[in-house]
């Protein structure tokens, strides 16, 4: 479930391994106003670059890491994070084993996805919107967890462990018969994640639904957080999330992980 309070960060109910911290912020507990209040991340949505930077640093106070902001592209793309590494990395994934260094995905309907293994040795974090879902960016994402540096092996997805962020949900998403033809194409059981809309050639699609049978076709079974209910939808907290498809002039949320 998730907690509909008055808090700017939502804490994922997780088990989580000692040493992983995980958060997503809120449209709540920054500087900016109009429609893009009050804590927008986002650098490229029309906000005053003095906004963004402050709400950037409420962010990296609040989780005592560096948050580091991709410059992301719908694609599937991952980026290997070190002390060395700088926002701006054109990705659509990220993991890191440095401590201090928070894996972050910005998103305003897509879905953010936040992984660790067991262990808590690696973290990572994705950008799922259906476009870099149907390519494949969560199976590249749990792909980091095979590397050499954590050991080859068909048990190493088995490892992971993954939190489904905020996303627009299944009663706000409507598609047309591209997107179900892009999933149908990669397995027929992703047409239980669509149903009709009210216009013919258009379909409702549970954009965290498609994304839990991604991740445990990828062998990925420990999945918390979003369960395409209400609650997570995007687009029907109005007070709580930002989201494009209902306002077309959004700010952007952000989830991170990191190793303390």
């Amino acid at each position: 479930m998730i907690e509909m309070d008055d808090s700017p960060w939502l804490l994922p109910d997780w088990p989580a391994p000692a040493g992983v911290h995980a958060l997503c912020s809120t449209r709540r507990g920054g500087v900016s106003s109009g429609a893009l209040e009050s804590l927008n991340l986002g650098a490229r949505v029309g906000d005053d670059p003095l906004h963004v930077e402050a709400n950037r640093r409420i962010l990296r106070d609040r989780i005592g890491a560096r948050p580091l902001f991709l410059d992301q592209v719908h694609g599937v793309g991952l980026a290997r994070l070190d002390a060395r590494s700088q926002d701006g990395i054109a990705a659509d994934a990220c993991t890191t084993v440095e401590r201090g260094l928070a894996c972050t995905v910005m998103v305003a309907d897509c879905l953010p996805v936040l992984f660790t293994d067991a262990a808590g040795r690696r973290v990572a974090a994705a950008h799922a919107g259906w476009r870099g879902l149907a390519a494949g960016v969560l199976e590249q994402t749990v792909q980091a967890f095979q590397s050499e540096d954590e050991g080859e092996g068909e048990g190493g997805a088995a490892r992971v462990i993954a939190w489904l962020g905020p996303c627009i949900g299944p009663d706000a998403f409507e598609v047309g018969d591209e997107v179900l033809a892009a999933f149908e194409a990669i397995s027929p059981a992703a047409r239980e994640c669509f149903r009709p809309g009210a216009r013919p050639g258009k379909w409702l699609a549970d954009l965290a639904g498609l994304a839990r049978q991604r991740l445990r076709a990828a062998g990925v079974g420990r999945l918390h957080g979003n369960d395409s209910s209400e609650a997570w939808c995007t687009v029907n907290n109005p007070l709580r999330f930002f989201s494009h498809r209902r306002d077309g002039v959004s700010g952007r949320f952000a989830a991170c992980i990191w190793r303390a």
